[in-house]
């Protein structure tokens, strides 16, 4: 059966940095593109970044881009976000997210286009 597996939130102070895993089992990692999302305490998901099945492209939240970066490696099957200059506004779960194909899809209904998701790892970014 399909896993996604987070790891790696915590505590973190603003200005500091986390590195995110998301382990996968179950499929064929490579041939699928995978996201982050996550949802802050009283607000709705929100699509972080994204990345190709072959890696060749990414999407990042214009909040997030020149903070965070995606990476992939395929043969570990492992989809990874670190995040440097953490702020107090990246505090929220975050969640990885496997896509239906293997190209970055974008969608008012993550349903149609990602099947599964991983339980998510909690950030709190707090002085």
């Amino acid at each position: 059966q399909v896993q996604l597996v987070e790891s790696g939130g915590g505590l973190a102070q603003p200005g500091g940095s986390l590195r995110l895993s998301c382990a996968a089992s179950g499929f064929t990692f490579s041939n699928y593109a995978m996201s982050w999302a996550r949802r802050a305490p009283g607000k709705g998901l929100e699509w972080v970044s994204g990345i190709y099945s072959d890696g060749s492209d990414t999407y990042y939240l214009d909040s997030v881009k020149g903070r965070f970066t995606i990476s992939r490696d395929n043969a570990k099957n492992t989809l990874y976000l670190q995040m440097n200059s953490l702020k107090p506004e990246d505090t929220a779960l975050y969640y990885c997210a496997k896509s239906r194909y293997p190209i970055l899809v974008f969608t008012t209904t993550p349903e149609n286009v990602y099947d599964y998701w991983g339980q998510g790892t909690q950030v709190i970014v707090s002085s």
